[in-house]
């Protein structure tokens, strides 16, 4: 088991060795595995993506990112400007259902709502629209409304785990209620219960995901 120290030396390295990451400004803390990381970064996209590397780290509990989105003053967009560049990244990313979901945008946060069929495109809306320029946060509250629900979506999720090379399938249990999912159990890293949560996610008329599952290196 790593210490906190060496858990804190190895996320720093990972986010220097991250090559689209600027992370001169982040700084690091490590208490019980759980990871902090702090200072500021110049978009969105670099914000999410030193969560991201910190949770790639082996002995990562945890993430709490509480950095700061400083957008440069030559990237700043007035509201109008960037809710126009969020729908036509939606309408080119959704062509078909981007007209479900409805863009708001306040001093640079954009937040999604609407309803759509499937989680892809909830979380495809929500990449689509992080890297418009200028914008420094996105809420995503779209919701997921099958119109069909299926029967057999724990039988499809295990499956799912089985077939994955980066989930441990005999370490995790799935209960199904309905549309809603429940995932409980042991993984090894913190990006193997995301990656077991995202197969979740990707089972056909899930609308809850609970992910339960515990982080303990073996």
């Amino acid at each position: 088991m790593k210490s906190d120290s060496e858990i804190e030396r190895d996320v720093r390295d990972e986010l220097k060795w991250d090559p689209d990451l600027n992370a001169d400004d982040i700084a690091v803390s490590v208490k019980d595995g759980v990871v902090t990381l702090a200072g500021f970064t110049h978009s969105y996209t670099d914000r999410l993506e030193a969560e991201a590397a910190a949770k790639r780290v082996a002995g990562v509990l945890a993430v709490a990112n509480d950095i700061e989105v400083r957008i440069p003053a030559i990237d700043q967009r007035p509201d109008p400007d960037i809710a126009r560049d969020a729908v036509a990244a939606l309408k080119s990313q959704l062509p078909i259902s981007y007209d479900q979901i409805k863009v708001i945008v306040k001093d640079g946060w954009i937040t999604l709502e609407g309803a759509v069929e499937w989680q892809y495109q909830k979380t495809t809306a929500d990449t689509a629209v992080r890297k418009v320029k200028g914008v420094k946060g996105v809420t995503n509250v779209i919701t997921v409304k099958p119109k069909v629900q299926p029967t057999d979506i724990q039988r499809k999720i295990k499956d799912a785990f089985k077939r994955s090379a980066e989930v441990d399938a005999e370490r995790i249990t799935v209960e199904a209620k309905g549309s809603e999912v429940v995932l409980e159990g042991t993984v090894r890293s913190w990006i193997e219960r995301e990656e077991a949560e995202r197969v979740a996610w990707s089972a056909p008329g899930v609308t809850k995901v609970e992910d339960r599952i515990v982080v303990r290196p073996y």
